[in-house]
């Protein structure tokens, strides 16, 4: 695995899940790393102190990505205490299940601020500092972006616009900040939350059995695929989306020909 050694990172959303995957990957390639979310977790931090040693050196700072103004004492503290920012990961996002002929315009716009104008008001606000240090940004994407999501569609929408912005962005921050996206596929956090999420253990190993790689993916996953992207090894990569899926989901057609097929005929 690469080394980031005297590099600074900061993880939004890295509190739990996905987040804390990445956060555990930068430290123990020896950066320094801060992670937001927008509440401090009780078992780590003190009830006096806004911010707290977490995962051994990351430093926890609480800010909700969607307001200017915290997003920029989030990068302000980043840089009063490292004095420096070369890799930003926006995590930070995800959605409930929503009809989309009832759901709420509010609870629409919400889902789109925080999934799509979060990640480019934090890039924004921490330009300046990774322009000088010729930084990395790496929006954490889905595959939700990239093909229909039903019952979420504010949030396919904000993920497929995130990886607009993403080549955009690469070629309008080049060649100081590079900006790659990561489209994330089906991903197993927790044994409780996977088999909450996908009907219980049962249903969970019939998703995974129809997966190319016969499992869904990990934070780890994730994570590794975020240190190659923020190395060196990745230099002459910028404005990329790379698919972390295990070769995707099969399409439904198949499916339906299947169960065709099985059906007696008439």
């Amino acid at each position: 695995m690469p080394r980031f050694d005297d590099k600074v990172a900061l993880i939004t959303g890295g509190s739990r899940g996905i987040g804390r995957g990445i956060v555990n990957a930068f430290l123990d390639s020896g950066a320094k790393v801060f992670a937001c979310a927008r509440h401090v977790p009780e078992e780590r931090a003190p009830q006096d102190s806004p911010s707290s040693e977490a995962d051994g050196r990351a430093e926890f700072i609480e800010a909700d990505v969607r307001d200017a103004d915290q997003v920029q004492r989030l990068i302000d503290a980043v840089l009063d205490r490292a004095g420096r920012l070369d890799i930003l990961v926006n995590n930070a996002g995800g959605s409930p299940a929503a009809d989309a002929a009832t759901v709420s315009p509010r609870f629409t716009e919400a889902i789109i601020r925080l999934n799509l104008l979060a990640p480019l008001l934090v890039s924004q606000k921490a330009h300046p500092a990774l322009k000088a240090a010729k930084g990395s940004i790496i929006n954490i994407a889905s595959v939700s972006g990239i093909r229909p999501s039903p019952g979420t569609v504010a949030y396919g929408a904000a993920k497929a616009g995130l990886l607009s912005a993403t080549a955009s962005l690469a070629q309008e921050w080049g060649p100081e900040v590079r900006v790659n996206a990561i489209v994330a596929g089906l991903i197993k956090t927790s044994a409780e939350a996977a088999n909450e999420h996908y009907g219980g253990e049962q249903g969970l190993a019939a998703i995974e059995d129809k997966l190319p790689a016969k499992r869904m993916g990990t934070a780890e996953d994730i994570a590794n695929a975020c240190l190659y992207l923020a190395s060196d090894a990745a230099a002459y990569v910028s404005g990329a989306s790379l698919e972390v899926f295990g070769g995707g989901e099969p399409p439904s057609f198949l499916t339906f020909v299947s169960e065709s097929m099985m059906r007696p005929q008439r």
